[in-house]
């Protein structure tokens, strides 16, 4: 079976904890454990993750430096940092991959770039979180400060940036010849570099954005047929009321009746409708659940599953 994993960026760095690569690399040898697990399952595997904390990161680091040098520096796009992103975290999750399986299993980060539409009305409204939390007054003061648009997060708050829709990933046919060559693929990272062509129509350039991981993930799953697509998070579940003495989670939905309910567009919406989008068009299963349940998600143990294969909503 053909398995592609998305890993979010809060799951490789977790709320609440410093940004330190001590940190991260342990919540990627987390994942690795369990992707792993997957692999020897027999499982043709294909990665993706999230980088919003990485690229807030160098982005504040791009910043410091700019106060230090007596030259104007221009602060790096969000573009190149997105690339910066997904070597590191690549390079991370290879090795850490590498330490469970055996040797002769290969693996391959590809540098992945995806085309999205000038013309998106996300370049209107920016929704997409990056970088690290802030408190409301911290927050409010680098908005200030730097132009970014600020948005709540939970108890905290975070920048937000312009988040287009996926329309295509140019890599594709590395990847795919990579997959058939039974290569463990890590693509796509951060929802890929965000590119588009200029107005001739003939020139590709960066573009200062965050394509949603997860979209992104969907789009690759169906490019590569995969036969599962799984979303990790930081929760067990999908949950409605989440948050409340009410909170319920849900254990299997159809598409449509997981559109009613509604979700957050900077938390779970991204996400639900990734799943919802990859199960209508393929008529497969997307599985939403924690990045510690991965292993059990694939055998169909853990989760929140999304499926065309029956109506309505189970709850656990």
């Amino acid at each position: 079976m053909r398995v592609v994993v998305a890993l979010g960026g809060n799951a490789l760095q977790r709320r609440g904890e410093p940004m330190t690569a001590e940190n991260q690399r342990n919540n990627v040898k987390i994942a690795a454990r369990q992707l792993a697990a997957v692999t020897r399952l027999g499982h043709n595997l294909v990665m993706c993750h999230g980088n919003g904390p990485q690229v807030g990161l160098l982005g504040l680091q791009n910043d410091a430096y700019s106060r230090h040098v007596d030259a104007k520096v221009t602060p790096y796009p969000l573009d190149v940092l997105g690339a910066q992103t997904e070597g590191m975290i690549g390079y991370m999750i290879e090795q850490e991959m590498g330490n469970e399986l055996p040797f002769e299993v290969p693996m391959a980060t590809i540098l992945t770039q995806t085309e999205v539409d000038a013309n998106d009305p996300a370049f209107k409204n920016p929704t997409k979180f990056v970088g690290p939390v802030y408190s409301k007054e911290e927050a409010e003061k680098l908005a200030a400060e730097k132009g970014w648009t600020v948005k709540a997060d939970g108890d905290y708050y975070r920048r937000v940036v312009p988040s287009p829709k996926p329309k295509r990933i140019f890599e594709m046919r590395p990847i795919k010849w990579l997959i058939e060559k039974g290569v463990v693929v890590i693509a796509a990272g951060g929802g890929g570099i965000p590119t588009m062509y200029d107005e001739s129509g003939k020139r590709l350039v960066g573009v200062e954005a965050v394509i949603d991981k997860d979209l992104a993930s969907s789009l690759l799953a169906r490019e590569v047929g995969a036969d599962y697509f799984v979303i990790a998070t930081d929760v067990s579940t999908v949950f409605v009321d989440w948050g409340t003495p009410n909170a319920r989670a849900i254990k299997q939905a159809h598409p449509d009746e997981m559109e009613k309910l509604g979700f957050a567009a900077g938390s779970m919406g991204p996400k639900v409708e990734a799943a919802c989008e990859f199960a209508r068009l393929t008529g497969k299963r997307a599985v939403i659940g924690a990045l510690e349940d991965i292993e059990k998600i694939v055998k169909g143990e853990a989760g929140t599953i999304v499926s065309t294969e029956k109506p309505g909503i189970e709850w656990y």
